[in-house]
């Protein structure tokens, strides 16, 4: 959206006496989320809070390339009002999933909730566990994988265990299940980092199928190949459960997210496949 004397420039450029320089400024996002229409998949609702099955595509509060169709916007119609600290775009939000993982969210529904439930993310007492299906065989039964996540130090737009400066990031991975060529397992990330479970699978030679941001997205070839790893439009990932402490009565809940039809067929073929 920067263009100098008409072209397009390295952000190493040295502007001279006289080039022309023209700035296109994007429209200024909404400030806050609109109530709209979407149905939910609700599996726990109280005065409290809520807990959604979120299904995979969508993306779970606005931000730039996607400010209606959010889980945000589906929840104020469905809430009428709910709580926000510093981001209106973001009420009841305590934590996310990518847009295309699915699974169980729990979202605040007043302001103590949304402190109580905020401050157990933060002190990392919930309890997350996610479903993947990976590429190849996983040969040990359990893993630990403790690599740091950061910034990719090349391509701005994903996560990377060889960053310059990584946070660190702690998944415990189990296999449930072995196919022919790919392996069910469940994955309980003692850390929050922006797709950690995608990139510690990846980084271990077991990228989720359907990742296409981290090798697991390319179908395989020939038919052999295609009948043994069947594709799937999105990353087969999925928060299964979730366990956090109730803001109100101090007692402990464990919030389960059934597979949506898309990993449940997955499932299906693989196992078809491997018999």
């Amino acid at each position: 959206m920067v263009f100098v004397d008409g072209k397009t420039v390295r952000s190493s450029h040295q502007v001279s006496p006289g080039e022309t320089i023209h700035i296109t400024l994007p429209k200024s996002p909404p400030q806050k989320a609109a109530p709209e229409n979407i149905p939910l998949d609700i599996l726990y609702e109280d005065d409290e809070l809520l807990v959604v099955n979120k299904p995979a595509g969508m993306v779970t509060h606005p931000a730039h390339g996607n400010y209606s169709g959010t889980l945000v916007n589906a929840l104020l119609y469905h809430c009428n009002h709910l709580p926000t600290l510093n981001d209106a775009t973001r009420p009841g939000i305590v934590h996310r999933l990518d847009k295309d993982t699915s699974g169980v969210m729990v979202i605040a529904r007043t302001p103590a909730a949304l402190e109580h439930l905020g401050r157990q993310f933060h002190d990392r007492t919930v309890s997350k566990r996610y479903l993947a299906v990976v590429r190849g065989v996983v040969r040990r039964d359990e893993l630990v994988i403790d690599a740091p996540i950061g910034r990719h130090p090349t391509e701005r737009t994903k996560m990377s265990t060889r960053a310059r400066s990584g946070r660190a990031a702690l998944t415990r991975v189990r296999v449930l299940e072995r196919f022919a060529a790919a392996t069910l397992v469940e994955a309980f990330p003692q850390t929050g980092r922006t797709h950690q479970i995608r990139v510690h699978l990846a980084t271990h030679g077991h990228p989720i199928l359907g990742d296409a941001v981290y090798g697991g997205g390319a179908a395989p070839r020939g038919r052999a190949a295609r009948t043994l790893v069947p594709s799937i439009a999105r990353q087969a990932l999925h928060a299964a459960s979730l366990e956090v402490t109730h803001p109100a009565s101090g007692a402990r809940l464990r919030l389960t997210a059934p597979l949506w039809p898309d990993m449940t067929q997955l499932l299906l073929a693989l196992r078809t496949a491997t018999s």
